[in-house]
């Protein structure tokens, strides 16, 4: 069955906490930037002119959805008529405007598909040029890395837990277009999936290895949101500035095997877990879906693998 439509990447994440000066602090030390601030809600941006990457609403702490882009217009009133409980399409009535229509995924987190949101202007970012055994390309420049946040680029991708990840990697390809790129069983069972990380279908282009994954447990929840940042350098002195703020600090750094991402976990003052990346392995359409064995999918190709806290983060 075709999908209703194919959505372009995803735009952010929406979460709730309590204190949003507590918030604030804590992204601007995991490297976005204030885009705009209300009374109750804060908008956070990275480098790349998004508007806004991360909305926090005060609140309970609760994890109140996830947004992707639309190709067009077009797309979300098809969306608005085909997709089972969706909502019309309606304005956007805050800071970056444009238009979304809002449904929820199998799990029963509300997706926002957005389109028309306002850009921003680029912010400067550090990045090394590395002298490497294969390419040379810094002469005479002595590099000093600073300890400070990490440069956020983008948001990247999403990760829920659930016991039903089947039908979840169903919903999201059906409603959202996304395709399969690997899938993770357990060593001694093949039809007990354990994993599945799906991707943005843009045809021939080149696309991030996963914009969403679905990872199995018991409880239904929040695993974590991954932010893309400019290169192994920034990514280490954003993990020892965060070291010495005093933060959760969950897993890393390490690559992984599925996606090769250079990966750490950081969480949030209400535990949720947000991840800094570089380096992505890239995929478009002639790429051939793999189905692997645990053993052989979900480790660490160097770097710790993952704590039994970050294989149960499951935020509400």
């Amino acid at each position: 069955m075709d999908p209703i439509i194919k959505v372009r990447d995803i735009a952010w994440v929406r979460l709730r906490s309590p204190d949003l000066d507590q918030a604030e602090q804590f992204l601007t030390d995991f490297g976005l930037h204030r885009a705009e601030r209300t009374g109750d809600k804060l908008f956070m941006r990275g480098t790349d002119p998004d508007h806004h990457i991360h909305i926090t609403e005060r609140g309970p702490a609760k994890v109140l959805s996830i947004a992707f882009h639309a190709d067009s217009e077009a797309d979300l009133h098809k969306l608005a008529r085909e997709a089972a409980g969706a909502s019309a399409v309606e304005p956007i009535d805050e800071p970056g405007g444009g238009q979304r229509v809002r449904l929820r995924e199998h799990n029963g987190y509300e997706i926002e598909v957005v389109h028309g949101v306002a850009k921003a202007e680029p912010l400067p970012a550090r990045s090394t040029t590395w002298n490497t055994g294969r390419r040379r390309e810094r002469f005479g420049d002595l590099t000093r890395v600073d300890i400070s946040p990490s440069h956020v680029k983008r948001i990247g991708h999403a990760v829920i837990s659930t016991p039903d990840i089947e039908a979840s990697a169903e919903w999201v390809r059906r409603h959202l277009g996304f395709v399969g790129s690997e899938d993770v069983h357990a060593d001694d069972n093949p039809d007990l999936l354990l994993a599945s990380f799906n991707r943005a279908d843009r045809g021939a282009e080149y696309v991030d290895h996963h914009i969403m994954m679905f990872g199995r447990h018991p409880k239904v929840g929040f695993n974590h949101v991954s932010f893309e940042v400019h290169d192994v350098d920034d990514l280490h002195a954003g993990h020892d500035h965060l070291a010495g703020k005093g933060y959760g600090h969950l897993w890393g750094i390490g690559r992984h095997l599925l996606g090769s991402q250079i990966f750490d976990y950081w969480q949030d003052p209400w535990g949720r877990v947000h991840e800094h990346w570089t380096d992505s392995d890239l995929l478009n359409n002639q790429h051939q879906w793999r189905k692997l064995p645990r053993s052989q999918g979900l480790r660490s190709q160097w770097g710790p693998n993952a704590p039994q806290a970050f294989r149960d983060a499951a935020s509400e």
